[in-house]
């Protein structure tokens, strides 16, 4: 958030400098006119051009800021009203002050001068309509500068609750998978040492994985992929004949980087759901590229009515749902079939890298 305000703040300079150019057009537009004006009309144009820059920069930091900001428009509307007639009689004072109809009368003789004093209600109308403008444009970018501060904040809030959200999100990883698997590995200590070892050393690489690669926002598609071989190589030791699991992958995928922990999900909820010690089961697993997409076919069998995506113990489908919809919006399609007369369950994943 710090970072972007600090963006505003340098694009704000252009509009002072915008400012002070509009009143150094407005003090020294009278040069291009055809005739010589005296002394004391330029030093009413620079005190009046003056007074309307601080008429905008009071509006700008503190009537606006400190009223409209906090709703308090009636004490705004009241001063706006007598901010209008202490410019008129500004107006009015300079001219009596420093002489400016006296000085207009010498140069242009007594005709001018009578024909200025008609139009005295005129040169006061112009100086409401010049003050109007002035609060119109201070307040209009002095609220754009709320709003666009109010904006950086509301998406630095919703960013942080984002990221908080996908840290939680992240960090569920099913506890039972790691027990079950310590209590398979001790019981192949006496059956199988060499078995044990191998399962050993694959759930320490999973750790570390989990330690550490998950604590960036993202990783490497192969070590995701790796991470899924390894869950799928752990499991397979607590799994009968009975049970068929099959593993394809596409040779030479380019290695983008997606979220960690993305994949385990949809293959932990197959595993769960899809085993069975009475029946033969099955579980699919294909991953593979297409162009910029990565495509995700998970299948196994089923045995009983599901009703509900929520039903594993760890991140669940559902939460997994919502990390793809806040780190892949539109960029992802998620597709989930259960067959009942098939009895076979069904996710499809794409993820578009383009």
């Amino acid at each position: 958030m710090t970072t972007a305000f600090t963006g505003i703040s340098k694009k704000l300079p252009s509009v002072h400098y915008f400012i002070v150019a509009a009143l150094l057009v407005l003090i020294f537009f009278p040069l291009t006119w055809p005739i010589r004006l005296p002394i004391e009309f330029w030093i009413k144009q620079v005190l009046i051009n003056l007074m309307w820059a601080g008429l905008f920069y009071a509006n700008y930091f503190i009537f606006t800021p400190r009223l409209l900001y906090n709703h308090r428009t009636g004490i705004f509307v009241i001063l706006v009203i007598a901010t209008l007639f202490a410019t008129v009689f500004l107006n009015h004072w300079l001219d009596s002050f420093l002489g400016v109809p006296e000085a207009m009368e010498k140069i242009f003789g007594p005709k001018m001068h009578k024909s200025a004093e008609k139009q005295d209600h005129s040169a006061t109308y112009i100086t409401i309509i010049m003050a109007m403008v002035i609060y119109g444009v201070s307040t209009v970018i002095a609220l754009s500068k709320k709003m666009q501060h109010d904006q950086l904040a509301f998406q630095a809030t919703e960013k942080d609750k984002i990221n908080s959200e996908l840290s939680f999100l992240k960090s569920q990883i099913n506890p039972h998978f790691f027990f079950n698997t310590l209590h398979t590995i001790y019981a192949l200590t006496d059956s199988n040492t060499n078995a044990a070892k191998d399962a050993i050393y694959t759930l320490s690489h999973m750790m570390r994985y989990v330690i550490y690669d998950t604590k960036n926002d993202l990783t490497s598609l192969e070590n995701e992929v790796k991470f899924v071989e390894d869950y799928i190589k752990l499991m397979k030791l607590r799994l009968s004949g009975e049970v068929q699991v099959i593993f394809e992958k596409q040779a030479n995928m380019k290695n983008y980087e997606v979220a960690p922990m993305l994949l385990l999900p949809f293959i932990e909820n197959a595993f769960k759901h899809g085993i069975s010690s009475l029946h033969p089961s099955y579980v699919y697993i294909d991953i593979r590229q297409l162009n910029n997409t990565v495509k995700i076919e998970i299948k196994n069998s089923t045995f009983e009515a599901r009703e509900h995506l929520e039903e594993s113990n760890g991140i669940g489908l559902i939460n997994t749902k919502r990390r793809l919809d806040l780190l892949y919006p539109g960029k992802h399609t998620l597709a989930v079939d259960n067959n009942t007369s098939t009895k076979e369950y069904t996710v499809m994943l794409t993820l578009d890298f383009s």
